[in-house]
């Protein structure tokens, strides 16, 4: 959350390729490098006179030129997101060293913890893909404090942190399945009493 590995991109300094009528091979002079995460980030400001970087921070540097509203919603979903995850881990621990199998027939309180850190998730890639792409928040950026030159986006993609997002969000989505399939009872296994319940059988779970 507190890296810079959000978005990664490139700009291209419109005003100084006007100028000088750059095309081609030219044309990577004025390409400048910017990336940035939740708090912080850097921009390599070219203009055909070599790169000058800056770096910039969020807060509160830029509230007045970025969608803040939908920027502290991202902060505060994962925020939510951590906790809610250490939570349904706490519960995974409980139940992988208590009573495995009693406590997997009555799993609402994992089904809920992973539900919120899932849906948490979403929002988080929602809100920031809307915050980078409809609000072009790297050409907000690129431009912040800029009287003379103009910068567009050349090229943007999102980076490891936003595709961690992902990636927990889908482990648990994941999870809910596996404790649905795992309390579920097949129509061929054999039914058996709880207090009947042998060491191999709580060894398997």
């Amino acid at each position: 959350v507190g890296t810079q590995l959000w978005v990664r991109g490139t700009t291209l300094c419109t005003t100084g390729a006007l100028l000088v009528n750059a095309t081609g091979p030219e044309l990577h002079k004025f390409i400048g490098e910017i990336h940035y995460g939740l708090y912080s980030g850097q921009r390599v400001r070219q203009c055909g006179l070599g790169g000058r970087p800056f770096q910039f921070s969020f807060f509160p540097d830029l509230l007045k030129i970025i969608p803040a509203s939908i920027h502290v919603s991202v902060i505060l979903f994962c925020t939510v997101l951590i906790i809610f995850a250490l939570v349904g881990a706490g519960f995974f621990m409980f139940n992988a060293f208590g009573s495995p199998y009693e406590t997997l027939h009555g799993p609402v309180g994992l089904y809920l913890w992973s539900f919120i850190a899932c849906s948490c998730g979403c929002l988080i890639m929602i809100l920031f893909s809307s915050e980078v792409k409809i609000h072009h928040l790297s050409e907000k950026i690129a431009n912040f404090k800029e009287g003379t030159f103009t910068f567009k986006t050349h090229s943007e993609q999102f980076a490891n942190s936003f595709w961690t997002i992902l990636v927990c969000s889908l482990v648990h989505f994941l999870n809910a399945l596996l404790i649905r399939f795992a309390g579920f009872e097949f129509p061929f296994s054999k039914s058996k009493d709880s207090g009947r319940i042998t060491g191999a059988v709580d060894l398997m779970y």
